[in-house]
């Protein structure tokens, strides 16, 4: 009877692996979402600057992270919606290393809130719309 109970435990566990390996496997090869035209893509040369206006938001993302992939219609929708808020951005974090390591940018997605050139906010990871606009307009 005991070994019959640990067969399918096993099984199952064996599942789960499976299925968490898979699903992994098909976000991270998903194709990238298309970024909204109200986001800024960002690049050495206007990160300054575009950082400089009253409320903006900076997405440090990366091509292969599965995470980034997740938060990016998060993103396109708060652009779309709340533009009279905040001002959002992307940092590719492998074409513009400099910038992530001036920031301590350690893991991704993180997202930078900057009010008039200063950081005043920091998110790390897969967030909601909800928890985003929250932490924007407690700024």
């Amino acid at each position: 009877m005991l070994s019959i109970t640990m067969i399918i435990i096993g099984v199952v566990v064996l599942a789960i692996v499976v299925y968490v390996a898979f699903s992994y496997y098909k976000l991270k090869n998903a194709p990238p979402v298309k970024t909204s035209p109200k986001i800024k893509i960002l690049d050495a040369e206007n990160f300054h600057a575009f950082t400089k206006k009253s409320l903006v938001l900076v997405d440090f993302w990366a091509a292969w992270c599965a995470p980034c992939k997740i938060i990016a219609p998060t993103l396109n929708e708060i652009a779309e919606e709340n533009s009279d808020l905040v001002s959002i951005g992307k940092l590719n974090v492998d074409s513009f290393q400099q910038i992530a390591q001036k920031y301590k940018v350690r893991n991704i997605p993180t997202l930078l809130v900057f009010k008039n050139g200063k950081e005043v906010k920091r998110i790390v990871g897969v967030k909601t719309k909800k928890a985003i606009l929250a932490e924007l307009k407690s700024v």
